[in-house]
């Protein structure tokens, strides 16, 4: 049998170029394919972080998301068209593998932490040779920048989607000793309020983009939720213990 490719799932950060690593780097330059997802009529950030270590030869393949944030009127259901999708780019990306090609599928921040390659992972790992290759996330980059520790000593981090339901948001925050907020986008009022219910507002640090080059810093006072964008996150820092 002709040897199969190879698949390799590439965190590479959550905007900086230099923030790839090593090993990421090596094996973005080395695949004949690389992949990656994109909305329509973008380039991609993932693909921006790594253009310019790309060579003409290398085989780019765009994976399109039919939809992203937008809201579906009925009976369209988001969960079935995005299924359906990640069905289609697994595919696509089995097709080379097939034929011999290695195929590096490159992803925002890290491919395991709301990673888009993850859903392409459970469709093709138990087919293919795979390897991943961790990244820089969203949400340690945010922290690096906004100059803000996690957590101290023996402090527990919360992850949260700011898709969660006003109560379950206002439970677990509650219950945190530091909790990072993540996919805020429209949801940006709902999480304002819990914090300002919770007196936490004056603990969290909001940033936009961290780490790229139109990142932005802003007071949680001042954000326009109309305006918040799908690559923003909230850090609500561990009290200070000092040792």
């Amino acid at each position: 049998m002709a040897k199969r490719g190879h698949l390799y799932g590439i965190g590479v950060g959550p905007g900086d170029p230099e923030l790839l690593t090593l090993k990421a780097l090596r094996l973005i330059e080395a695949s004949p394919v690389i992949a990656y997802f994109v909305a329509k009529g973008r380039k991609g950030n993932a693909f921006g972080i790594v253009e310019g270590y790309l060579r003409e030869t290398q085989t780019r393949v765009p994976l399109v998301y039919p939809v992203t944030t937008e809201v579906l009127a009925p009976p369209l259901s988001y969960e079935a068209i995005i299924a359906d999708f990640y069905d289609t780019a697994s595919t696509i990306v089995a097709g080379h593998l097939d034929a011999g090609r290695d195929v590096a599928v490159i992803c925002e921040g890290d491919p395991f932490f709301y990673g888009s390659y993850m859903y392409l992972h459970d469709r093709l790992a138990p087919h293919f040779d795979v390897d991943v290759v961790p990244g820089v996330c969203s949400m340690l980059g945010g922290a690096a920048v906004l100059g803000a520790p996690l957590v101290y000593r023996n402090q527990s981090l919360s992850v949260l989607s700011g898709v969660l339901s006003e109560d379950e948001l206002r439970r677990r925050l509650a219950d945190a000793d530091a909790a990072v907020v993540m996919k805020l986008g429209r949801n940006f009022d709902k999480v304002r309020r819990v914090l300002d219910d919770l007196g936490l507002a004056q603990r969290a640090l909001y940033v936009e983009r961290a780490t790229m080059a139109n990142q932005r810093i802003v007071p949680l006072a001042e954000v326009d939720p109309m305006a918040s964008p799908y690559f923003s996150l909230l850090v609500v820092p561990g009290a200070q213990w000092r040792g």
